[in-house]
């Protein structure tokens, strides 16, 4: 298999990634603790399963239409304002959930939430794209993913011991008294990203979104997104409903279930993103995907299981969800021209979570729960429309790596060029 040289990263590229990385991961913490406090949440607020889907598939619907709706203007303004105004509006609705008294109210502060919440992920990886050579991604994506993990080995367990405690409503003041201060560090320490604002040639902010949408080799990476997400979200919302009632862990355990997780998350992270850098991207995201098919069967179709074998099953889900998680982000990554990267990641942000959305509230259509302490039935099924969307996958990031190849081999093309002597 064909090496690539590892390209270092400077002392404020490490400062970047730091930033990045814990913006990350309140942004994943406020949204994964929907799932472990599911359980808790449909008892407390008098919740379906239909319904809670519909609660953890407003943040998606509301992120995806604010990233189209700031897709034309994502590429004319400073990218670290840009990140400090939808990130202060993440805190407002985060707050805000912290408040709600009905299932209603909730929703509600879920797509305020998402509204802001759904465009930090864009903005994070434009910045990267700016700032970072594609021989460095892979590691970058690995860092500040690590965030993912990072909200399992920390974030998740004291919040579910925080809403044992005090109450599901906790964890979500716990998430945004902690990003305020990570928004103090983005204020104070990130420095302004405007270079591409000297590129653009749109007039408009609307023929800047339609340009960037009907630009025939981006819709590969637009496909890709929305079908990877279709796979990642639907089996999440109710992990932890189904570990309760189907396999029998106790509300106790659950903590240490997602803490194990974690930490096998922060250990994979950093090796997947140097692995991705130095060998092929798209065979490292085939072969996981194909781990994770044979996996994600298995689970689903578990009934009472000892604890252990749990833990296990899960370290390996996760290793097979992040090692093509990191590998097709730095692909997608690459598709974009410097004058268009904020508006496709926009876009690309918008997708992958209207299609999570709309995964998750398929999925709450497809389970079903008699009572609120009985067994959830057909989680089987739903592992089954993953691994089809999983294989799917396959093909698309093949087309984009395809694609990302071109547009390396044309970039160094266009530097061994030999300009004009200047007289």
């Amino acid at each position: 298999m064909k090496t690539h040289e590892v390209i270092p990263f400077t002392g404020y590229q490490k400062l970047v990634i730091f930033i990045l990385a814990m913006t990350q991961f309140t942004v994943v913490l406020d949204f994964m603790v929907m799932s472990p406090l599911g359980d808790m949440l449909i008892k407390s607020l008098s919740m379906k399963p239909s319904s809670f889907g519909i609660a953890v598939s407003a943040y998606a619907f509301s992120a995806g239409i604010s990233g189209l709706l700031t897709a034309g203007f994502a590429d004319r303004f400073d990218r670290k304002k840009l990140l400090l105004f939808f990130y202060t509006g993440f805190i407002i609705g985060t707050f805000l959930c912290s408040m709600a008294t009905s299932y209603e109210a909730l929703v509600a502060a879920r797509i305020i939430t998402g509204l802001f919440g759904g465009v930090i992920g864009s903005i994070s990886m434009a910045i990267v794209t700016d700032l970072f050579a594609l021989q460095q991604r892979g590691r970058v994506m690995g860092f500040v993913q690590m965030g993912f993990g990072a909200s399992q080995v920390l974030g998740i367990p004291i919040g579910l011991y925080v809403a044992n405690a005090w109450g599901w409503e906790a964890p979500f003041v716990m998430i945004a008294i902690m990003a305020i201060g990570i928004a103090v560090l983005i204020f104070t320490i990130l420095q302004p990203i405007n270079k591409h604002l000297g590129l653009q040639h749109d007039k408009s902010a609307f023929k800047h979104l339609w340009h960037t949408l009907t630009k025939g080799s981006y819709t590969v990476g637009f496909a890709a997104t929305a079908v990877l997400a279709v796979g990642g979200f639907m089996m999440m919302p109710f992990g932890s409903v189904f570990a309760v009632n189907n396999l029998h862990i106790t509300p106790e355990e659950l903590p240490l279930l997602f803490m194990v997780s974690g930490i096998s998350s922060l250990v994979l992270m950093p090796f997947v993103g140097r692995l991705s850098d130095r060998f092929s991207k798209f065979r490292i995201f085939t072969l996981a995907t194909i781990w994770t098919v044979i996996i994600v069967i298995a689970y689903t179709n578990l009934s009472a299981t000892p604890f252990w074998i749990i833990l296990i099953f899960n370290v390996l889900m996760m290793g097979g969800i992040l090692s093509r998680m990191i590998p097709s982000m730095a692909l997608t990554s690459a598709i974009p021209d410097p004058e268009d990267r904020g508006a496709f990641m926009s876009i690309n942000a918008s997708l992958q979570q209207i299609a999570g959305g709309i995964a998750a509230a398929a999925a709450g259509m497809i389970i079903v729960q008699e009572t609120k302490t009985s067994p959830i039935g057909h989680y089987d099924t739903v592992g089954y429309v993953v691994a089809a969307f999983s294989l799917l996958s396959i093909y698309f990031i093949y087309r984009v790596n395809k694609m990302a190849k071109r547009k390396q081999a044309g970039t160094a093309a266009a530097e061994t060029i030999p300009h004009p002597i200047e007289m």
